[in-house]
């Protein structure tokens, strides 16, 4: 990740216990205090209303977090002077990959530290597609270490001065003691999640102009080593293959104008093309590869580096898309590449949850910026940065992000912070497959929406106001009427 925006560096809210949202079975409402504590709580059953529309709600006050309302929203032929959003089905735009996390080796270690029974609960409960669980259906990992990793590393490290141009020393070794045996326990439950990965470097004897920690911060790729590196690629992708994991997709380099993290590696836009062009996509090709090649994989302020890219049309014919990131420069910018080719997918791959944080703050942003603001500008994804971290945010290494939260933090217990909500009301209900519908802002609440592969319509608002909010929901001539707090979330599902 880069530097930090100082408007979302909010205070979370502490959340213990498992589940924290209502299901159809549950009674007593997932309300938690301002400084909420684990308890134990007796569930008995619940007949909720009839309804045309299911409704889920977050607070930003944490009364209610994803929580099923029991209330009758049916549809009707209704005159009032409410705002309306009208949504229509008629008007579709981009396909939806997913919604999901940055799966750091640090978040691996944390989870598969935890005991047995509570670790498969966890993981069941973070990408299983049914009622009581949130279906992440989208992950990014890292090629090598990331600066949330407890060691710097690559999968072909060697002793000062010693070179590998065959490649013969390379073992993805480093990742079965977490990061592997937690994706298999993840494709477990959920064998058709996507998985983006990303190197944060290329192995230190590859590169030239290294800064300090040993190489692994800074520096610039050495042409001379294209080819291997574009075979390094190769070999991660067949290594994970072998292990029963699938790599959907692949962006050249994390970052590639950010030489301060640790590790990093700057690479050039017009360098990135030629990389694309004349060494990884023939490579791809050569192995047969089908994973995607995604070009960029850094912030809004630079939608000039992408079309660098995907001008060269060697380049273009290899790439499947861009990625972005949002410490500087305008969501829009999504909208702008994919306006200049518009053949070209676009993805939203990562914005971090500063700590100590704001649970209110954190969740109208995340919510409203990512989830509604990059698919509203094309985006097939959201991804947040990161899935976990325990409460002194660690781990981490030296030069790399020492206050990043988890979407979870993992302690004496599991608590869930405002990223897993501001997914979890777009990964609950929009699998993949989905499309993106049209719908229409009004005043203050920021919304968009979805017709998944069922047939379902799914809307996510967000009351960006100061006050509460009555308002319309209108489809097909008629309507629903519900209400949204100021900085609540709400899911509506018809």
């Amino acid at each position: 990740m880069s530097g930090k925006l100082k408007y979302i560096s909010f205070t979370t809210l502490a959340i213990g216990g498992v589940l924290l949202f209502s299901t159809a079975c549950s009674k007593k409402s997932a309300a938690v205090p301002s400084n909420p504590t684990t308890t134990t709580t007796t569930t008995t059953p619940i007949t909720y209303v009839k309804t045309d529309a299911q409704f889920w709600l977050t607070q930003g006050d944490g009364s209610a977090l994803l929580q099923r309302q029991n209330m009758a929203l049916n549809f009707a032929a209704t005159t009032n002077s409410n705002p309306t959003i009208t949504v229509d089905t008629t008007q579709t735009y981009q396909t939806i990959d997913g919604f999901g996390f940055a799966l750091t080796g640090g978040s691996a270690t944390l989870i598969n530290g935890l005991a047995t029974t509570q670790k498969m609960a966890l993981i069941k409960e973070l990408f299983a597609a049914d009622s009581n669980n949130i279906g992440i259906s989208y992950l990014r990992i890292s090629i090598g270490a990331s600066d949330l990793s407890s060691t710097d590393f690559t999968y072909d490290d060697l002793g000062s001065g010693q070179t590998d141009n065959n490649l013969q020393y390379f073992s993805i070794d480093h990742e079965t003691t977490d990061l592997i045996p937690v994706l298999k326990a993840i494709l477990a439950i959920n064998p058709n999640i996507k998985i983006l990965a990303c190197p944060w470097t290329a192995p230190v004897w590859m590169k030239q102009n290294a800064g300090d920690y040993s190489g692994f911060k800074g520096g610039t790729l050495n042409p001379t080593y294209y080819d291997a590196y574009a075979r390094y690629f190769v070999k991660y992708i067949q290594a994970m293959k072998a292990q029963g994991i699938t790599i959907d997709a692949i962006t050249p380099q994390n970052e590639p104008l950010n030489p301060n993290n640790n590790p990093s590696m700057v690479l050039q836009p017009a360098d990135e093309a030629n990389f694309i062009a004349n060494y990884l996509g023939p490579q791809f090709k050569a192995n047969n590869i089908s994973t995607k090649i995604i070009c960029y994989d850094h912030n809004c302020d630079r939608p000039d580096y992408p079309e660098t890219v995907l001008q060269n049309p060697v380049a273009n014919s290899y790439t499947d898309g861009s990625a972005f990131h949002l410490y500087a420069g305008s969501i829009t910018a999504l909208t702008t590449v994919h306006d200049a080719f518009p053949s070209k997918n676009v993805y939203f791959t990562e914005q971090w949850l500063g700590g100590p944080g704001n649970f209110s703050g954190d969740l109208q942003w995340h919510a409203n910026t990512l989830v509604i603001g990059a698919t509203r500008n094309w985006s097939r994804n959201v991804l947040e940065w990161n899935l976990a971290a325990d409460p002194s945010y660690n781990p981490h290494l030296p030069g790399g992000c020492s206050t990043c939260m988890g979407a979870i933090t993992i302690g004496a217990s599991v608590t869930r912070n405002a990223t897993y909500y501001a997914i979890a009301h777009a990964s609950k209900f929009v699998p993949a497959g989905s499309v993106r519908i049209a719908s229409n802002i009004v005043g203050s609440l920021q919304n968009v929406a979805f017709k998944t592969p069922a047939g379902k319509k799914v809307l996510i608002v967000v009351n960006t106001g100061s006050g509460a909010q009555n308002f319309n929901i209108n489809f097909n001539g008629k309507t629903i009427s519900p209400a949204l707090n100021a900085g609540a979330v709400g899911t509506f599902i018809w």
